[in-house]
This record gives structure tokens, C-alpha cells and sequence, in this order.
């Protein structure tokens, strides 16, 4: 494959990249505004189904000047260096082909998808891209300092082997809503607007949200699991069909199990979310908000946050660009997007399903 000028002209030395955003929701009005806090990347170009959605976000981006596309393609037919993808995960894999087609530099938002095969659809478009081409894959924890310093310090032998794990994820969820929301749309259009409230749009709470936990998981117990057993149920009165609770325990190749706890049924404000990893030394905890080492009663040491780590991702793809040292974390975070289906998976068969036969269908 020859490298595209685009890549070429990301790599240039004090040159500051050039970004097209595609999908103006939430999420990628915020990663745009992470963006241009972080870096000195330029938004120069803007693309959504939705005249309102381009319209929010320039108006909380701050931005009035990128043009304006709502045909993904003809956005990816200019000449920016990079593109960020914040659509509906139930798109992403289309979305992500064409961008790694058009030798974009690319942050696309997680999960990977939402189904075994549109994973297996990025892990491919992901082998095949440009080696020079940065490729990253919206779990940002894993560029936070407290989460590497967390890393770290477990690679050192900080809390001995891995016994045990846990993760949990739990918040506020939407409001209850009227029978009619819980309708299925009816049209394509109407499909893209409600995406967060089915699972064959969104993934289900634990591949739209609880991913997030699943990747730190992977990350530190190095590789995805061989199976998983849950339970999950939707208790809430709210459009939709995704599960607003649910409980899976993963087993990897070690024999190691790792606990995940999913709920959006806090009440208004309510979010705690962490991870923590029982040694044979020591304990250690991950979160947004700190790290924890933990040795003995009144022996520990705690790191607060000194940022989002939304800001740490941003200002990492960028500076990959201008340094010409890609990445590419698409198989990896296509396996963590996998490793919440399987869990999925196996809350709707209500008994184990392996990797092996999710893989294999």
C-alpha cells in the first residue's frame, strides 16, 4: 500500500494536524473539545445526518468555521490528516473501513461494535491499514499517568501474581420514559437518533459502558479470557430493551477470575467506578479519579488524577501524528469490545459460553 500525502503531511514536524469529526453527538463534541484543549490540532471540518447535531456542537465547541459535511465520504475525500469517529457503535465498522480506505489518521470511539462479526470486520480493516497510520481505539484509561503508573507498578511486582480481579461500573441511568419510547423505530432515521436505547444499536450496557472496565481487565491480565458466566435483567421502567444491571464473572487462561458489576440504576448523580487487582503481595485499584497500592492496614499509597484522562488520550494520538510513532490499537480494542459480548453472550444464554465458541459462531 502506498502511504497516503495525508499521513505524510500528520507526520511533518511543528506541523499541527488537521481533524474532521464524524458524529456530533455528546461524545464527540467532548473529544473534539478535549482535542483543542489538549493540542494544537485544527477542526477544520464537521459531519453528521443531523443539521441541529453540527449546529450543538459548534455552538458548545466554541467553532464557527469547519465546513460542514453530512455525506461521511465527501469528508473523507479532502485532504485532513485525521479523523475522529464518534458515531453509533452499531456503524462503526462501515465507518471505520472507509476511514482507514481513505488513509486517515483515525481515534475512533469505543466499543469496536456491537456484534462478533463487525469486530472481526475492524480487526481486519485494522491489519490491512498503513503501518504509518495512527490508529486508536477511544479507551482512554490506558493513556491516563495514574493508570500507567498503576501498570507500572504490577509489571515491577508490586502486588506479586494475580489472584483475582474485579471491576464495577455503576451510575445513574436515564429517567423512565413512556410506553411509546419503547416502540422500535420504525425507520432508519429513527434508528440513528434513539441508538442508545437498543442493543443491536448500542451493544447493551456492559459493550456500550462497561467496556471501559473489560479493556483494564484484558490490559492487566494480559490477553482475554477463555469463557464467562452471567446474569443480567432490565428492571427500570425505560425505553428500550438494554439490561440496566448486570453481574459476569470471566475466567482467563490462568485459571484467574475476574468479577464485573455493570448498573445504571443509581440514583440522580450517582457514579463509582474502579477496578482492583488481588495480588499475591498487595492489592492495587484503578479509577478515574486515583490509583491505590495497597500493602497492609494503615501501609498504602494513593495518587489522585491530576486531569481527565479524555484530555491524556487526545493529546497522545496527536503527538503520535506529529512524531510519526503510530500505534494501532484496533485488534486490541476490537478483543475488549469482544470480551463484553462474550459476557453479553453469556447473560442471554443464562450458562457459559467460551471464547472459542463465540469466535467460531
Amino acid at each position: 500500500m502506498v502511504l497516503p500525502a495525508t499521513a505524510i503531511r500528520g507526520t511533518a514536524a511543528n506541523s499541527a494536524p488537521t481533524v474532521g469529526l464524524i458524529g456530533c453527538g455528546g461524545r464527540g463534541g467532548s473529544l473534539t473539545i478535549a482535542l483543542l484543549e489538549a493540542t494544537d490540532a485544527k477542526l477544520v471540518a464537521m459531519c453528521d445526518l443531523f443539521d441541529e447535531q453540527i449546529a450543538k456542537a459548534k455552538e458548545r465547541i466554541g467553532l464557527q468555521s469547519p465546513k460542514e459535511y453530512r455525506d461521511m465520504n465527501e469528508l473523507l475525500a479532502t485532504d485532513v490528516d485525521a479523523v475522529i469517529i464518534a458515531t453509533p457503535p452499531f456503524l462503526h465498522a462501515e465507518h471505520f473501513e472507509a476511514a482507514v480506505k481513505a488513509g486517515k489518521h483515525i481515534y475512533i470511539e469505543k466499543p469496536a461494535a456491537v456484534s462478533v462479526e463487525d469486530c472481526k470486520r475492524i480487526m481486519r480493516a485494522s491489519d490491512s491499514a498503513d503501518r504509518n497510520l495512527n490508529i486508536t481505539m477511544g479507551f482512554q484509561r490506558r493513556y491516563a499517568a495514574t493508570y500507567n503508573k498503576a501498570k507500572e507498578a504490577h509489571g515491577a511486582g508490586a502486588i506479586g501474581d494475580i489472584r483475582m480481579a474485579h471491576a464495577h461500573f455503576l451510575k445513574a441511568g436515564p429517567s423512565p420514559r413512556t410506553s411509546a419510547d419503547r416502540i422500535p423505530p420504525s425507520t432508519e432515521i429513527e434508528k440513528i437518533r434513539r441508538w442508545h436505547s437498543w442493543q443491536d444499536l448500542a451493544g447493551d450496557l456492559i459493550v456500550e459502558n462497561n467496556v471501559h472496565c473489560i479493556d483494564i481487565l484484558n490490559w492487566f491480565l494480559e490477553g482475554h479470557p477463555v469463557s464467562a458466566v452471567g446474569r443480567g435483567s432490565e428492571t427500570a421502567d425505560r425505553a428500550g430493551d438494554m439490561r440496566d444491571n448486570n453481574n459476569v464473572v470471566y475466567e482467563y487462561e490462568n485459571g484467574v477470575l475476574a468479577s464485573l458489576a455493570g448498573s445504571t440504576l443509581g440514583s440522580s448523580g450517582y457514579r463509582e467506578v474502579h477496578e482492583q487487582f488481588f495480588g499475591t503481595k498487595g492489592m492495587i485499584e484503578t479509577s478515574e479519579l486515583r490509583w491505590r497500592h495497597f500493602r497492609a492496614r494503615g501501609d498504602e499509597t494513593v495518587e489522585a488524577s491530576k486531569r481527565s484522562n479524555t484530555l491524556d488520550s487526545m493529546e497522545s494520538f496527536v503527538q503520535r501524528i506529529a512524531e510519526g510513532k503510530p500505534e494501532n490499537t484496533g485488534v486490541r480494542g476490537a478483543e475488549s469490545t469482544l470480551t463484553a459480548i462474550l459476557g453479553r453472550m453469556a447473560m442471554d444464554a443464562r450458562g457459559e459460553v467460551t471464547w472459542e465458541a463465540m469466535m467460531n459462531g
